[in-house]
């Protein structure tokens, strides 16, 4: 009891003192999550746009596929990456396996079908509130989708906020493509899970408090948004 009574009073000392190793990790793990949530976010909003307003033979086909992608195994993502970003994968002239940048891509293969799909929920209401007046205006599905993820920017927000706290809190795929290699390749789940194994739990400590403040924090702005959103509504 003594024992984790000192580790968490180290932790919490490497936190308020701002240790520069976990400032590292943590700076490495947020440009990582961030880069991997504006990649998924180019490709997951429009596309949860489209299929909240267009109608096409298979529509229901790819709505359920892309429910379903979002329980896509993280060390299945990661192994499929690997395989792409490795010497003798199609890109791997690129250099990018155990590189940050492989690591924001697979992050961003694995909260891309959430964004779509969380997308699509949350305008398919508004397309239907919408569209007549829309239609009147001459504005297809085509041209409806950018009008509806500007009026629906506020809720789309908590979406990539739901993104950007499942991406931080990868550690499967991130810890193939990755590796962990320290002041390179080490993010906060990664170092977590190293540092807990090692028995060094101070410093594993410091970083789960680090990022289950992240994760309350985004979950917390989440709300907040919803709030606004729904007074803007009103």
């Amino acid at each position: 009891m003594q024992d984790l009574a000192s580790a968490f009073t180290t932790a919490f000392g490497l936190i308020l003192s701002l240790d520069p190793a976990v400032l590292a990790i943590v700076a490495l793990s947020l440009r990582v999550s961030l880069s991997a949530l504006f990649l998924a976010a180019l490709i997951g909003l429009p596309l949860g746009a489209l299929l909240a307003v267009a109608r096409f033979p298979g529509r229901g086909s790819v709505i359920t596929l892309t429910n379903a992608l979002m329980g896509l195994p993280p060390v299945v993502v990661g192994l499929l990456i690997y395989l792409l970003l490795s010497r003798s994968g199609p890109l791997g002239s690129f250099g990018l396996l155990f590189t940050p940048g492989a690591m924001i891509l697979a992050q961003a293969v694995l909260i891309t079908p959430i964004l779509a799909a969380l997308t699509r929920q949350v305008l398919e209401g508004m397309w239907e509130e919408y569209a007549e007046q829309l239609r009147s205006f001459g504005a297809g599905p085509w041209r409806a989708v950018p009008t509806l993820l500007w009026d629906g920017r506020f809720l789309l927000l908590t979406v990539l906020l739901a993104g950007f706290g499942r991406a931080a809190a990868e550690v499967g795929a991130v810890m193939v493509v990755g590796g962990n290699i320290e002041g390179f390749t080490r993010v906060m789940t990664t170092a977590i899970a190293l540092e807990t194994s090692k028995g060094d739990l101070p410093l594993a400590l410091a970083l789960g408090i680090v990022l289950m403040a992240i994760v309350l924090g985004v979950n917390a702005m989440a709300q907040a948004v919803r709030g606004i959103a729904a007074r803007w509504a009103g």
